[in-house]
Parts: structure tokens; C-alpha cells; sequence
């Protein structure tokens, strides 16, 4: 694997390091895919957007749902929940919470990442209007609104997410402010990432696209406050994440959060 140049910005290094990762990204961390999925489906609640109810959670016979049907008894529109997942990677947030969202918008640098979510929404059975990932950047400071990312499917999200993200990012209350932008008056901007950490050993795969070992719970708070997404702030701790031990280096656990707050 070619690795990018020392003078490479973050994002640089992160679109090249994740291209050569796509293919093989789910697989190699199927089990904290999954948990984190499992972690943001079992905290609803905390997410606390208005989200729709889950076809396979309703076991009611369907005569009794409220606004199911409109008075002429014919089936009313769905209402829309629109969720957009920054540095969506292969989606592990877009399939936590599409059963409860109308359309999943990812949008990541790494085009080969794009490729990957996209397929995987195509083998399930998902329309382009339901799941789909587009390549973009919103993380360059004098591109507020990149042309590929410019139209209406990119704004007036209900939900704003970054899951295990933010630690790449050169400017991380840059991205905030650009996702807040992005969210519709009382849309939630949610973010999944590490409790501050030790420095990654050098000899990690990915430690040259890491610019932040975690954060702390004051941190992110600044980052929503700074971000206008202060109102309502919490922060959980989830579960922990592994890096196996190599020759070179112990294992190391790293506290995964999952924070929320809502754009005034």
C-alpha cells in the first residue's frame, strides 16, 4: 500500500488510506461494526429526533397508527426523516438508523468508500432516494459549499452524524459547524468517537491519518456550543473498541462516546 506524503493534508491521507481499505473494511471490523451499531440502536431515546417507528418493531394490525391514513381512508404520506452521514465510510451509521429515518444521504471523500456503501445499499434492496453516498469534502475552510455538495439533497437534515470520524478530522469545529449548517432549526448533530487516549503506536496502520487521540466530554460540548448545536447537549460512554496486539505493540482499548445535541 503506498503510503501519502508527510507534507499530505488530513484529508489527503485519509482519502488515499481508506481507498486501499474499502474493499475490505467491513470484513476486517465486522464485530465493532456491528456493536456500534447495536450502540446507537439501543440509545433511540438519547438521539432524541423525531424519528419514524420501524415497520418490524409494530406489531399492531395497522387500524390503530397514528396518521396512517388521511380522511378519505387512503394511506397518508410517509413523514420525512432525512439523515446525513459525514465520513459515512461503508455506512455503519446509515444502517443503524435507516429503519427509523425515510432517506440516508452519506457522503465521505474516499470514493472507493462511496462505491462500497452504495453497493451495499443496492444489495439490500434500497432505492437511490433511500441510501445513497456521494463523494465530498466539507472539511476545506474556503469551500463552505462544494459544488458536488451544493444542492437541496444536501440540507435540511433531521439528523447530522459522524460515526468514528471525528479523530481524523485536521479541523474538527470546522465540521461541526459545517453539519450544523446542514441541519434543519431542532435537527440533532450526533457524533460517535473516542474518549481521549493514548497516542496510537506508530506502527499502526491507520496512525498516520489520526490527528486527535479522543476527546474530552468538555471538548465536544465546546465543538456543539461553538457549532450552534449546544441545546439539549449529552454525552454517553458506549463501548470500547480493541486494537490487537502485535510484535510491536500491546492492545489497546479505546472508550468509544456517543454524543447529541440540537441545532437552536
Amino acid at each position: 500500500m503506498a503510503s501519502a506524503s508527510p507534507s499530505a493534508s488530513a484529508s489527503d491521507q485519509n482519502r488515499e488510506f481508506f481507498n486501499n481499505e474499502a474493499a475490505s473494511y467491513d470484513a476486517k471490523h465486522e464485530k465493532t461494526l456491528s456493536q456500534l451499531v447495536e450502540e446507537i440502536r439501543s440509545r433511540l431515546d438519547f438521539i432524541g429526533a423525531d424519528l419514524v417507528e420501524d415497520d418490524d418493531d409494530d406489531d399492531s394490525d395497522g387500524e390503530d397508527g397514528d396518521g396512517a391514513v388521511n380522511k378519505d381512508g387512503e394511506a397518508a404520506p410517509e413523514r420525512a426523516v432525512r439523515l446525513l452521514d459525514y465520513a459515512c465510510g461503508t455506512g455503519v451509521v446509515s444502517r443503524a438508523l435507516a429503519p427509523y429515518t425515510t432517506q440516508c444521504v452519506g457522503v465521505d471523500l474516499s470514493e472507493n468508500m462511496v462505491a462500497a456503501y452504495n453497493a451495499r445499499a443496492e444489495n439490500q434492496g434500497l432505492t437511490a432516494d433511500e441510501m445513497h453516498a456521494y463523494q465530498g469534502n466539507l472539511c476545506v475552510p474556503d469551500g463552505p459549499s462544494p459544488p458536488a455538495l451544493a444542492g437541496p439533497t444536501f440540507f435540511d437534515f433531521d439528523i447530522a452524524a459522524v460515526g468514528l470520524g471525528f479523530h481524523h478530522f485536521d479541523d474538527p469545529a470546522l465540521v461541526a459547524r459545517r453539519l450544523v449548517e446542514r441541519l434543519r432549526p431542532g435537527g440533532v448533530l450526533l457524533i460517535l468517537d473516542f474518549m481521549a487516549h493514548d497516542k496510537l503506536d506508530s506502527t499502526h496502520a491507520a496512525s498516520h491519518t489520526v490527528t486527535h487521540h479522543g476527546f474530552s466530554e468538555d471538548h465536544i460540548r465546546q465543538l456543539y456550543e461553538q457549532a450552534g448545536a449546544g441545546t439539549d447537549f449529552k454525552l454517553e460512554q458506549a463501548g470500547v473498541a480493541f486494537n490487537r496486539a502485535a510484535e510491536s505493540r500491546p492492545e489497546m482499548r479505546r472508550q468509544i462516546f456517543i454524543s447529541r445535541g440540537v441545532k437552536a
